[in-house]
């Protein structure tokens, strides 16, 4: 599974922004998709999270409200639309996708990460 990320910029407080994350390869493995963040000095972040079956989506409460993620399935897209965006929401945003496979040796995940996008707010 190939991943890439476009849409990043800067903003201002209060702006938007979508950012878009095509998947390439064995897609139809894919059991959730998700975006992540990384701030300066700081770890990688759960920022949203969608299922594949189901569309379930989850977010962290910094972003709930602001923030939608959705994907198109036909089109092998993820989205992030990112509203009412902060100086706090500054940070590189990766795309990632996690594939569940079974053999005779058991249950497998492999997670695969895009080359991430910056996202700078300013105030």
């Amino acid at each position: 599974v190939q991943l890439v990320e476009s849409g990043g910029g800067l903003v201002q407080a209060g702006g938007s922004l979508r950012l878009s994350c095509a998947a390439s390869g064995y897609t139809f493995t894919i059991s959730a998709m998700a975006w992540y963040r990384q701030a300066p000095g700081k770890q990688r972040e759960l920022v949203a999270r969608i299922e594949s079956g189901t569309g379930t989506t989850n977010y962290a409460d910094s972003v709930w409200g602001r923030f939608t993620i959705s994907r198109d399935n036909a089109a092998n897209m993820m989205y992030l639309q990112m509203n009412s965006l902060k100086p706090e929401d500054t940070a590189v945003y990766y795309c990632n996708a996690l594939r569940i496979t079974m053999d005779t040796m058991g249950t497998h995940e492999n997670n695969y990460w895009g080359q991430g996008t910056q996202v700078t707010v300013s105030s």
